[in-house]
C-alpha cells in the first residue's frame, strides 16, 4: 500500500471540460404585442480545466488516487433573452516544476515553473447561440438555435522536476543525506547502506544575507543514464538545478571506491542523460574527511579539481568540519546566478490556453469512389453544434462551412454534388451552396 507521504513525480490523468449549454429557440409572446420577435437566450459556456502551480504542494500524489477530472457544464439558454449560466472552472493544483504533455500527441502543453502560473488544458465548450442571434435584415424570424459546443477531453501526462538552486549528486552512501541534514533543517532518513534515500529531499540553507534550496537526489550508479537502477527517475530532478554539488566519499568506506574514479563515472552519466548537464556549474564536495586516511584521497580529489577547474571543499557531515565555508561559497554562486537570470526571466501574467496545432486546420480524406472525410477540430464542433433535424439550421451550417473553406477543400479533392461527406458524427450529401451573403457570424 502507498503511504500518505509517498513522493510521486509522474501521473497520467484524464481531464474533461464542461460542455456548453444549448441556445434557446423562442419567440416573444406578450399581450398587446402582436409581432413579438425571436428572444431565445444563449447557452452558458462550459467550465475549463486549469492547472495551477502551487508552491505549497510537493508531490503529484493526489493524482495517483484520482485520475478523472471534469469541469461543470454550462446551462441552457431560456426565453426572454435569458442566457444560461457559465460552468465553473475546475482548477487542479500541481507542484511548481510540473510539466504537462498531451498524452496522444506528446506535445508540451505547459512548463509550470513559477508559483501561480496557470494553463488551460481542456477548454469548456461555447454556449450555443439563441435564435435572436441569427436575425438579419433578410431573416427576421429565425426558427433555429445552436446546440452547445462539446468540451475538450484529453489524457495528459504530468511530470515533476524538482526546482532547487543546487543538487547533491553522487554514488550511494557517500553521505548526501547527512550533508543536507547538516546544511539545512531537512531531516532525511539516514543509514550506512546504499539507496537509503529513495525519494528526493529538499532543504533550505540559510547563509546570512542569502539562502538557497538544496536537493538531495537519490544515489546514482553507473548506467543510470540508460535506466539502470532508478536512473531516469533520479536524473530528471537534476535538470532544473543551477548548480551541482558533486559529493564523493574520501574514506572509500563503501566497497573501497576510488573518489577520483567516481567523479569521472558520475560526470559521464550526467552528460549521457543531458549534454547540458556536463556544462552545468559544479562544486566538488569531499565528504568524510574526518576518517583516518581520508587526507590522502582528498589531495587526489583536489588535484583533479584543479586540473578540471572545479571548486573543491573537503568536509565532514558528521563533525561539521568545512561545512560553513562550503555553504558560503554555494550561497555566493547561487546568488550570482540568480542575478544573471533574473533579467532574462519571462513574466507570467494571465492564463495560457493550450491549443492543439490541428485546431484550425482543415483536411479532406477520400475514402471511396464518392466518399470523403473532413477533419478539423473547429469544423467538427461547428457540425456538432447544429440541430440536424432543423432544415433552416442545416442550411445555415452549409453556408458556414462554405465560408470556412470546407466546400473549396472538397472541390479540390474531387468531390461532386451528391457525394457522401462525413464531418465528425454526421454524414450528408455534398451540395455546393456558395459562400452566402446574408449571414452574420
Amino acid at each position: 500500500m502507498i503511504g500518505a507521504q509517498m513522493f510521486v513525480d509522474e501521473a497520467k490523468i484524464n481531464v474533461q471540460a464542461g460542455n456548453g449549454g444549448a441556445g434557446c429557440k423562442s419567440f416573444r409572446r406578450e399581450a398587446h404585442v402582436p409581432k413579438g420577435g425571436p428572444d431565445g437566450g444563449d447557452g452558458g459556456r462550459g467550465g475549463n480545466v486549469v492547472l495551477e502551480a502551487d508552491q505549497a504542494i510537493s508531490t503529484l500524489l493526489d493524482f495517483h488516487y484520482k485520475r478523472h477530472f471534469k469541469a461543470e457544464r454550462g446551462t441552457h439558454g431560456m426565453g426572454a433573452a435569458r442566457a444560461g449560466a457559465t460552468g465553473e472552472d475546475l482548477v487542479l493544483h500541481v507542484p511548481v516544476g510540473t510539466i504537462a504533455r498531451d498524452s496522444e500527441t506528446g506535445d508540451l502543453m505547459a512548463d509550470l515553473s513559477h508559483h501561480g502560473q496557470k494553463v488551460v488544458v481542456a477548454r469548456g465548450g461555447r454556449g450555443g447561440r439563441g435564435n435572436r442571434q441569427f436575425v438579419t435584415p433578410t431573416r427576421r424570424a429565425p426558427a433555429f438555435a445552436e446546440l452547445g459546443e462539446p468540451a475538450e477531453e484529453r489524457w495528459i501526462e504530468l511530470e515533476l522536476k524538482l526546482l532547487a538552486d543546487a543538487a547533491l549528486v553522487g554514488f550511494p552512501s557517500v553521505g548526501k543525506s547527512s550533508l543536507i541534514a547538516r546544511m539545512s533543517a531537512a531531516r532525511p532518513k539516514i543509514a550506512d547502506y546504499p539507496f537509503t534515500t529513495l525519494v528526493p529531499n529538499l532543504g533550505v540553507v540559510d547563509s546570512g544575507e542569502h539562502s538557497f534550496v538544496v536537493a538531495d537526489v537519490p544515489g546514482l550508479i553507473e548506467g543510470a543514464s540508460e535506466g539502470v537502477g532508478l536512473g531516469h527517475a533520479f536524473l530528471r530532478h537534476i535538470e532544473r538545478t543551477a548548480l551541482i554539488l558533486h559529493v564523493v566519499d574520501l574514506s572509500g568506506s563503501y566497497e573501497g571506491r576510488d573518489p577520483v574514479a567516481d567523479l569521472g563515472i558520475i560526470n559521464a552519466e550526467l552528460a549521457a542523460h543531458a549534454a547540458e548537464l556536463a556544462e552545468r556549474p559544479q562544486i566538488v564536495v569531499g565528504n568524510k574527511v574526518d576518517i583516518p586516511g581520508a587526507d590522502i584521497a582528498s589531495r587526489d580529489v583536489a588535484a583533479w579539481c584543479e586540473e578540471h577547474e572545479r571548486a573543491y571543499f573537503a568536509v565532514s557531515a558528521a563533525t561539521g568540519e568545512g561545512i560553513d565555508s562550503m555553504i558560503r561559497a554555494v550561497a555566493a554562486q547561487v546568488y550570482e546566478m540568480r542575478e544573471l537570470s533574473a533579467a532574462a526571466e519571462p513574466r507570467y501574467e494571465g492564463v495560457f490556453v493550450y491549443e492543439p496545432s490541428t485546431e484550425r486546420s482543415i483536411s479532406v480524406e477520400r475514402v471511396g469512389a464518392d466518399e470523403y472525410l473532413v477533419h478539423g477540430g473547429a469544423i467538427e464542433r461547428m457540425v456538432i453544434m447544429t440541430d440536424m433535424a432543423n432544415e433552416e439550421g442545416v442550411a445555415f451550417l452549409q453556408r458556414r462551412l462554405a465560408r470556412a473553406g470546407v466546400e473549396a477543400a472538397l472541390l479540390s479533392a474531387g468531390a461532386r454534388d451528391g457525394d457522401t461527406v462525413t464531418i465528425g458524427p454526421v454524414s450528408f450529401d455534398f451540395e455546393t451552396v456558395g459562400r452566402g451573403e446574408d449571414e452574420d457570424e
